[in-house]
This record gives structure tokens, sequence and C-alpha cells, in this order.
């Protein structure tokens, strides 16, 4: 990631749940200049400080007049707060990059994934919002631009396997404590729907009429814009497994000509912002806390000699929210 031309006056919105976490981690390890920091939480939060930049920054409570003079405010605290905030951020002044759900599908808002769509983003233009995408759709959409301007694509399909971190610190606190007390008979779920441990739960968000939970609808309705393909046929299936951190994607993709596997594989790995296994395979336990979407067991489909195969993989809090929100900062101020 690029440093910034200037210091930046940031605003954080969710500071000290476990994507504002990411978000501070990542700016002190690229060394991004920060001329001012305002981390903003609940109210329980206040008295705690952060540390960045050689610097304490006390946290603070969303009030008026609370974004005045900065550069760009990021949110991801939920979709209430975020379609209140989001336009004060704006009127304030300041760029709005959201990691909630409240704006992602609003066609005056672009849905960014720079390496995907980046051009969509003007440095000359006035703050406006920008919304981040789910995060299980950003690995999946980085992996099929490639496919998709070099062959075409028919239809997706997608089996999501996710890890806890993307229910926020709760589901992260609830299988960590699941696994200190493994011998209990019973565990009482509170951040999910059934027990984590031991147990996969195919169910992310609430269900529709049609079946669908939210998070696969989520993942159905942004690849498409994302992509710039309103038609594009995406279908998803979405399930929570006891991993701490980062998203796994078995991947159906039906192109529409015809390929080798070196062309495949090559087509990926020249993409900017995927790493591709061509011998062995990425796992969630191994990736955690690298930058890249990983992609791994590369194959073509038995029956239809056009439709292929591949396993996807990315840090959920990293590339999957908080290192996708920079570097759309990084497209406007680099």
């Amino acid at each position: 990631m690029k440093l910034w031309k200037k210091p930046l006056k940031v605003g954080l919105v969710g500071a000290t749940g476990v994507v504002g976490e990411t978000f501070i981690n990542i700016l002190e390890e690229y060394g991004q200049p920060i001329a001012e920091l305002r981390p903003f939480a609940s109210v329980n939060s206040l008295g705690m400080k952060i540390e960045l930049a050689g610097k304490q920054w006390p946290v603070q409570v969303l009030k008026a007049d609370c974004f005045y003079g900065l550069d760009m405010v990021f949110f991801s605290s939920g979709d209430d707060i975020s379609l209140e905030w989001a336009p004060e951020a704006v009127r304030a002044g300041a760029f709005a990059i959201d990691n909630s759900n409240a704006f992602r599908m609003n066609p005056e808002v672009h849905l960014v994934v720079p390496e995907v769509n980046g051009h969509l983003l003007n440095p000359q233009s006035k703050p406006q919002i920008i919304a981040n995408p789910n995060c299980s759709t950003i690995q999946l959409v980085v992996a099929l631009k490639p496919l998709l301007d070099k062959f075409g694509i028919d239809d997706v399909t997608v089996s999501t396997y996710q890890a806890v971190s993307g229910a926020g610190l709760p589901g992260y606190e609830e299988l960590i404590h699941q696994t200190q007390n493994y011998q209990e008979m019973d565990h009482v779920p509170k951040a999910f729907t059934k027990q984590i441990l031991f147990n996969c739960i195919p169910q992310i968000g609430t269900f529709g009429d049609d079946g669908f939970s939210s998070e696969e609808s989520k993942i159905m309705t942004e690849s498409p814009k994302i992509l710039g393909v309103p038609d594009l046929k995406v279908s998803a299936f979405t399930v929570r497994i006891p991993a701490l951190n980062s998203h796994s994607e078995a991947v159906w993709v039906t192109l529409k000509k015809d390929t080798t596997k070196e062309e495949f594989t090559n087509t990926l790995g020249s993409f900017e912002g995927l790493a591709i296994f061509t011998e062995d395979y990425p796992t969630a336990l191994e990736i955690s806390g690298e930058e890249p979407v990983f992609v791994g067991r590369i194959h073509q489909d038995r029956h239809n000699k056009k439709r292929w195969l591949m396993w996807v993989v990315a840090d959920n809090l990293k590339k999957g929210a908080a290192l996708n929100g920079l570097q759309i900062a990084e497209t406007i101020f680099c």
C-alpha cells in the first residue's frame, strides 16, 4: 500500500471492534502519515485510548459536528450507525468509507474493490460515501475479475466456510470460551444460532422467504454490481465454521470460452492482489494476517469443460474489511 501524499486526519467509527483494531494495525504497519486520529465507539469505551503514530488518541462518542476537519471517516459499526452518521461525515467535508451493508446496493453509491473497479474512484471528486463490500464478496470478486476479463463468465456458484471473527468480537470470544470448556455437555450459544464448537452452522444472517440467508443474498447481489455485469448469475451457500479467522470458499465458475488449466492459472496469477497455489493449497489458519486473496485446487469440471473449480481463501478482517477500506483511501489520497 502506498503512503498518502500528506498526513491525513482520520475518523474511525467502531474503533474498539475487531475490524477497527485491524484498521489501526495496518496503519501502524505501513507507517501511514497521520495528522489526527479520532476514534469513535460506544459510551462503554470512554476513557480508552488508541495508540497510533506514537500518540495516544482518546476514544470519543458520536455527537453533532464530531467529524469536522477530518479528511476521511471509516465506518465499521453496523447499518444503523452508518445510515445516520455517514451522511454527516460527508456534510462535514470528509470521505465516508462504510463497511456496513447500509449503502452497498444504493445506485448512487460506489461499491468498490480497488483491484476490480477502482476506476470508479476519482481523486478529484467531492467527499462522498463509498461502500466497502461484504467480506466474503470481496475475495470472490478479486478471483473472478481476471477470468471475466479474459474468458467471460456465464455463471458462478460458491459455498463459503466462514470464520467466527466475521461475527465480531462476540463470535471470536464464544469459540474461544467453548474451546477452553470443551468438556461441558451443553454450550449455550449467544453469538450464533447453535453451538459453534465441533460444529458447522449453515446460517449466516437471517433467512428470507426464498430460503437464502442475508449473507448469501449479499454475495449474490453485490458481486454483479462490483464486476459491472448486472445480469451475472451468482448462487451462494454460506456456512459458519469453528475457525477463528479467514474465510474459505469453494467456487464453481462457468466460462464463456474454452481454456486450459495452465492458461486459467496464469490468468489468475498475473492479477494484482491474487496469490496462487499450484502444488499445495491455502487454508484459513495458514494465511491469516496476510493481505492477498489466495487461490488453490484449480481443476476442470468432469462434466462441463467450460466449468472450473477453485478454492479461494482470504483474511476477512484484512482484505475482507479494513485493508480494502484503506486501499479505497489509497486510491483517493495517493
